[in-house]
């Protein structure tokens, strides 16, 4: 069953076995919850649970403790030969997303002394390609999606406004869509990002012009869209609604498709287009790292914490849309790391970000 068809599978296995893999994975999906993963994490660890547990149950495998080493090598080589329905092999990162909660699922099993051994250990995971083909829009093709919605019309300036703030902070799709009307702070020029990737808060600078389209959404046309009792969350549909992944992924790509650019439009190619263009501008990989709330970039380098104000003068000296009509080079010492690695770590970071938004088959 596809995600997002509104009803889940039974889950395979026994619920009265307890010590059957059914139970085992009901808890360790249960402690994961208590644990703050978000939804989409436990969703998709539970689907790639479900399609293990189904293949077990097919050998005879009904039981944690029925699992060995080398049933687990044996799915992942059936991982490796399955092809879906048009022929093609399952990505590299669809195997590795297949194996990664089993590997959770033993580590919680022998932490709560539940089997004796973790056949999982050792496990070696698929290689994630990195090198995946990106969108990233130039200056002259973000001002272009930019300019496209029309602002004599209400929704448009919604748009705008939308796409503003999607160019200005790269923020992610559902962190634009629960962004409410008291996490912009004009004065500052900053926007509150809450619960995050991780359920983690984070502070973003926005530029001056993206506030200007925000605060002329908030005065002139979200009043009207209001259905009370009003929950603050500030960009609303035509009927008063909260935006959905899907409407703002479709709003983003319609416009990209109006505009003269020629890719492939989404809310995550304003994620990429921000990070590149900062970084081309001259931004310090911390810094730009920060903005996109990444905890670490696939290193092992531990980045400093930098303060708001300074963050916000990065912004200010390196993002496109931040200064009227000069994009200054602000030369950022490396500080001892290597700055060019990192860079091309980070935006292969986004690349995989980008693929898991989207999903995969």
């Amino acid at each position: 069953m596809k995600r997002g068809s509104g009803q889940k599978r039974p889950f395979p296995g026994d619920a009265n076995d307890t010590f059957g893999l059914h139970k085992a994975c009901m808890d360790f999906l249960e402690h994961i919850r208590v644990r703050h993963y978000s939804p989409r994490t436990i969703s998709g660890f539970q689907d790639s649970l479900a399609i293990f547990v189904t293949w077990c149950e097919q050998r005879g495998i009904v039981r944690p403790t029925d699992v060995s080493r080398p049933v687990l090598e044996a799915y992942q080589r059936h991982l490796f030969w399955r092809r879906k329905s048009d022929g093609t092999p399952l990505s590299n990162q669809t195997q590795y997303g297949r194996l990664v909660p089993i590997r959770g699922l033993f580590r919680y099993l022998v932490k709560n002394n539940r089997i004796l051994a973790n056949p999982a250990s050792d496990l070696e995971l698929p290689k994630v390609d990195q090198k995946l083909p990106r969108a990233v829009l130039s200056i002259a093709e973000a001002e272009a999606v930019l300019n496209v919605p029309d602002t004599n019309d209400p929704y448009g300036i919604r748009d705008r406004a939308i796409l503003e703030v999607l160019y200005s902070t790269g923020i992610r799709r559902s962190e634009a869509i629960a962004l409410t009307v008291w996490d912009t702070d004009n004065e500052r020029g900053l926007i509150t990002v809450r619960k995050g990737k991780g359920r983690k808060d984070r502070i973003v600078p926005i530029s001056a012009r993206a506030l200007a389209w925000v605060s002329r959404y908030a005065t002139e046309v979200r009043p009207s869209l209001i259905v009370e009792p009003d929950s603050g969350v500030l960009f609303l549909t035509k009927e008063g609604m909260d935006l959905t992944p899907d409407h703002l992924s479709g709003l983003v790509a319609r416009y990209v498709d109006r505009s003269s650019v020629d890719k492939r439009g989404s809310c995550h190619m304003f994620r990429h287009t921000m990070a590149t263009l900062m970084l081309e501008g001259g931004a310090d990989i911390r810094y730009v790292q920060q903005m996109l709330g990444h905890v670490d970039i696939n290193t092992t380098t531990i980045y400093t914490q930098v303060a708001v104000g300074t963050l916000k003068a990065i912004h200010d000296a390196t993002h496109p849309g931040a200064v009227e009509g000069t994009r200054a080079n602000a030369a950022m010492s490396a500080v001892g790391i290597d700055v060019e690695a990192e860079t091309q770590a980070l935006l292969d970071q986004l690349d995989v970000e980008a693929m898991n938004e989207t999903g995969e088959e």
